[in-house]
């Protein structure tokens, strides 16, 4: 874990750089690494492509909330890697010097079922340059394919390495099977990460694929015991469990018509480090973790209401929605007794937005 507090979270975030600065911005509030990629959705209606990738879509998802967010990734010179980086452009997302490189920019093929859910098939090479940071971030987000297949998660765990001292780090495995080998090769690469973190965010299905038979609450310690400083377990439309050393809360869902869920788990993240950046001083007391649920699962909620990888605006986000607050329930842990916490307002927009 990047700090030594009883909530694992002591560095200073204050409040991120507005969108209008994002696109001239040195030094970004926030860097992502990790792969982009072109999604080749097909249904029953067609075939269409736009650009995907989690880490890519968190960055893109962050710039949408108008925080300062640069991508150090690896697309080809290519048409396909062309859109990406146009797309990218248009939250306010810079790419960092390296991050385009000769051959071919990935793709992965996403069939959607009638429920709306996704399969994806992957063709992606991950070899990311050698680099040394010259700047660290207040945020620094990776996960995914990334973090995993050889050679560039060799690189990527280099960088944690060089920079969980000095920044906030966070991580979303998001875990894809079919580009992991075996489960046990996978589970010591994730493992030996966690420690380099701050907060990893995963699925129930990441978790199940993990730790296979534990329960969500059971995964969650098992990360905070490996370092992490808080451990985040989406479940769908059951909500999402947050948990510190010291507490765990299960934050609802948010109720919505399902398009389809293309991008909602990239979503969450990213409205979840944006919460992170937005909060006040009180670390991560019980409020807090509400906060950052109520308005990680909003993000979700509002992404999977329409097609594709489309996360909200801030505007979207902290707009009002109290009809649709139920009363979080705090998991009993060690260190806390069954209470309901209060429901505080919404995280409100960053100075300037």
């Amino acid at each position: 874990m990047a700090s030594g507090s009883a909530d694992g979270l002591t560095k200073d975030t204050p409040m991120p750089q507005t969108h209008a600065a994002v696109s001239h911005a040195e030094n970004p509030d926030v860097i992502v690494i990790g792969e982009a990629l072109v999604d080749v959705v097909t249904t029953s209606k067609g075939t269409i492509e736009h650009p995907g990738g989690s880490p890519a879509n968190v960055a893109y998802g962050l710039g949408r909330l108008e925080v300062s967010t640069a991508l150090l990734t690896s697309i080809g010179d290519d048409e396909r890697g062309a859109a990406i980086e146009r797309h990218l452009s248009t939250a306010g997302v810079a790419l960092l010097p390296g991050s385009r490189t000769q051959g071919r920019t990935a793709s992965a093929t996403a069939t959607l079922a009638a429920d709306g859910s996704a399969h994806y098939d992957f063709d992606i090479a991950w070899d990311l340059k050698p680099v040394t940071p010259a700047y660290l971030p207040k945020v620094l987000h990776t996960g995914s394919i990334a973090s995993f297949l050889a050679p560039g998660a060799a690189v990527v765990k280099g960088l944690l390495e060089q920079a969980h001292r000095e920044c906030l780090v966070t991580y979303d495995p998001n875990i894809r099977p079919a580009l992991l080998g075996s489960h046990a090769e996978a589970l010591a690469i994730f493992e030996e990460l966690v420690p380099l973190t701050d907060v990893v965010k995963l699925s129930d299905e990441d978790a199940q694929w993990l730790y296979p038979g534990q329960q969500p609450k059971e995964a969650a310690a098992r990360i905070l015991g490996l370092g992490a400083g808080l451990a985040v377990i989406t479940l769908g439309s059951e909500g999402s469990l947050l948990a510190t050393p010291a507490t765990q809360l299960h934050v609802p869902s948010v109720r919505t018509t399902v398009a389809d869920t293309i991008g909602a788990g990239d979503s969450y993240m990213a409205a979840l480090i944006y919460g992170l950046l937005c909060r006040s001083t009180d670390g991560l007391a019980p409020s807090v973790l509400e906060t950052l649920g109520r308005t990680a699962s909003k993000a979700a909620a509002i992404t999977v209401s329409r097609p594709g990888a489309n996360p909200p605006t801030v505007e979207e986000l902290t707009a009002e929605f109290a009809a649709q607050l139920p009363v979080v329930e705090r998991v009993p842990t060690a260190a806390s007794v069954p209470t309901a916490v209060a429901s505080p307002e919404l995280l409100s927009a960053p100075p300037g937005s």
